[in-house]
């Protein structure tokens, strides 16, 4: 017995042994099987055919455009293009979803784990990830090894100069193309970008009439003066009167186009061009060029300044009345509403309305850029809206409206198109009208310069550059009323005034009343010093000799001038 039980454990060891031995040995099989497939997997990922790899084709992948140059007058570069690297997956290529998006978050910080997980599970064979790459971060997911992940090369768009000229050069969207400014006008020029990542494709430069040297300068003193007086917003524009060409334009706040995020913030819009404003006494030089040029008045006229119209419950008074008969160029000087009302009925609505037509302040202006805002017009132009109009309250226009048209006022009379591109003299010549007499510029030329020796401009001279200018202290609306404390202070500045060549404006929005002007807040305290250093940075920039006046012990002292 003892004998046949121990034969009996002997088969049953035997027969667990063998069913050991087979378990082991199928899942032996099944391991083998497993990492048999892994391998395979992995290796057709690796060495998977060329129509598996889309950075060899790049530009089938890509839907970035490249875009030619835009330099300054002086051939500086001010946006061009660069290759970067752009990451994309192939969702069925991917190994591990979770790790291959929480470990790119880690690289990508604007990447969300979350988001890119669903995702990557959502099927198809291409998916961006983030476009226009740095090196560095190019480096670091190479070296994650993440399975499905590759890279193409696509042109970005950089900006050297930054925030310097932003509202001029506009800026592009996430596949290079343009969205505002001149990059907007670069995408309508023939042969200026091409589709599919092309290389080697000559393309010309879109130069501007812009100086990047008197750009900067002038941001920089439009950045000082919002400083030193506290205001919240600035415009400053550079103007060459015959040419039409605009040598720099700035609106502040601006943004760095490299960001163009930035260009979204509400504050961040070009006030210059797409602003439209009430700017006050400024809008003096048009009602006293219109009476000069239609022959209703003369220099050695003069208006009853002694006391308020009254119209209805309306009130037109100065806002430092001398209470007296004053000339014409008294009334410029002395920037009087009460007289300049009273040309502006000499004119009659009709012609009134007429003149500041023909000098282009009552529609929308065309440029490269796109059409400026659309100037705000009284809806019945009656007696009462030619007279607040007539020194600067009831029509608003943009920045670049006042430009262009003050232009005109100093230039000999002619009308000229403002442009951002380069442009002869010659060649604005042969396509402006002229608007005023020659005769009636000589004399606006004489009033802007007598501002600047005895009237409100005075702060904006700078010795050698004979600055001639006009003031516009404007109160904003608020709440349906003006307001006694905010206010949009504009100076119009010229030079040289003998024979101009340039017109320099600045607007300061709600500049405070600080020490440094004895708590005063008109623009001949703030905007008018503003041109001032302006121009005193920018004339040797543009090859304007300083001349002292023969016979003059001190250059700061009045010219006299003749007309």
């Amino acid at each position: 017995m003892g004998f046949i039980r121990k034969h009996l454990a002997f088969r049953r060891d035997a027969a667990h042994k063998r069913r050991t031995q087979a378990r082991a040995g199928v899942m032996s099989l099944a391991f083998a099987l497993a990492f048999t497939v892994i391998g395979v997997r992995l290796g057709a990922l690796g060495f998977a055919p060329g129509e598996a790899g889309p950075s060899a084709k790049w530009s089938t992948l890509s839907t970035a455009v490249s875009r030619s140059d835009i330099v300054d007058r002086k051939g500086r570069i001010l946006a061009t293009d660069i290759q970067t690297g752009s990451l994309f997956a192939d969702p069925s290529r991917v190994v591990d979803v979770d790790t291959t998006a929480e470990q790119l978050s880690t690289v990508l910080t604007n990447v969300n784990a979350r988001a890119l997980r669903k995702r990557l599970t959502g099927g198809g064979k291409f998916l961006w990830i983030a476009r226009g790459l740095t090196p560095r971060q190019q480096a670091q997911i190479h070296e994650l090894g993440l399975p499905g992940l590759d890279f193409v090369r696509e042109p970005r768009r950089v900006y050297p100069a930054g925030a310097t000229a932003s509202h001029i050069l506009g800026y592009v969207n996430v596949d290079n193309q343009g969205l505002a400014g001149m990059e907007r006008y670069v995408d309508r020029q023939p042969g200026a970008v091409s589709t599919g990542g092309k290389k080697n494709v000559k393309r010309l430069p879109v130069r501007l009439a812009m100086d990047l040297s008197v750009q900067y300068a002038v941001r920089e003193e439009l950045l000082s003066a919002m400083e030193r007086y506290k205001a919240k917003a600035a415009v400053g524009i550079v103007l060459d009167v015959h040419s039409g060409e605009i040598i720099a334009l700035s609106s502040l706040p601006d943004y760095d186009p490299n960001k163009r995020e930035e260009a979204l913030k509400k504050d961040r819009f070009n006030r210059a061009s797409s602003g439209v404003f009430e700017l006050g006494s400024v809008f003096k030089v048009f009602t006293t060029a219109g009476a000069l040029d239609m022959g209703v008045t003369s220099l050695d006229k003069g208006y009853d300044a002694s006391k308020p119209i009254k119209v209805a419950s309306f009130t037109i008074n100065d806002f430092y009345g001398k209470k007296r008969w004053l000339s014409v160029p008294e009334i410029f000087i002395y920037s009087s509403n009460i007289g300049s009302a009273k040309m502006a009925l000499d004119m009659g609505v009709t012609r009134h309305k007429a003149f500041l037509g023909k000098l282009g302040l009552l529609d929308r202006m065309a440029t490269e850029m796109g059409p400026t805002a659309r100037p705000i017009l009284p809806k019945k132009w009656g007696r009462l809206n030619s007279m607040t109009i007539a020194y600067g309250h009831g029509l608003s226009v943009t920045p670049l409206h006042l430009a262009s048209a003050a232009a005109a006022l100093v230039n000999g009379g002619y009308k000229i198109k403002p442009t951002f591109l380069e442009r002869s003299r010659e060649d604005a010549a042969g396509q402006s009208d002229r608007v005023i007499k020659l005769q009636t510029s000589d004399l606006m030329r004489y009033l802007l310069r007598l501002n600047v020796q005895k009237g409100s401009g005075k702060q904006s001279d700078t010795a050698g550059y004979r600055v001639g200018g006009k003031t516009g202290t404007a109160q904003k609306v608020v709440n349906g009323r003006y307001s006694g404390t905010k206010l949009l202070n504009t100076y119009l500045g010229v030079f040289p005034m003998d024979a101009p060549e340039y017109l320099v404006l600045v607007v300061l929005d709600e500049p405070e009343r600080v020490k440094e002007t004895g708590g005063i807040a008109t623009a001949g305290v703030n905007s008018a010093p503003t041109v001032g250093r302006i121009i005193e940075r920018i004339g040797p920039m543009l090859g304007v000799t300083p001349v002292m006046e023969k016979g003059r012990q001190n250059p700061d002292a009045p010219v006299a001038a003749s007309y």
